[in-house]
């Protein structure tokens, strides 16, 4: 599954904290790097900023709950 979105801040913690929760292979996709959803160096060292355009990908046994939490989390600006 994939869903594209932008973001408005890079609130790496959070979408790690959600991100470990799942067995899923989590991704996002910025500037055409993958970068690996569970790792905060890696999603701190990709340089996403306010108004980069993201495509989340989930997959594995869990990825719609794993999406849908993710999803809801960027809708709702990491609780900011």
């Amino acid at each position: 599954r994939q869903r594209q979105m932008c973001i408005r801040d890079r609130p790496a913690s959070e979408i790690v904290k959600i991100a470990s929760k799942y067995q899923s292979t989590i991704s996002l996709i910025a500037n055409g790097k993958t970068i690996n959803a569970k790792s905060i160096l890696n999603i701190m060292a990709a340089g996403i900023k306010s108004s980069t355009e993201i495509e989340i990908q989930c997959d594995g046994a869990d990825e719609e709950s794993a999406m849908k939490e993710l999803l809801q989390a960027f809708e709702n600006n990491f609780g900011e």
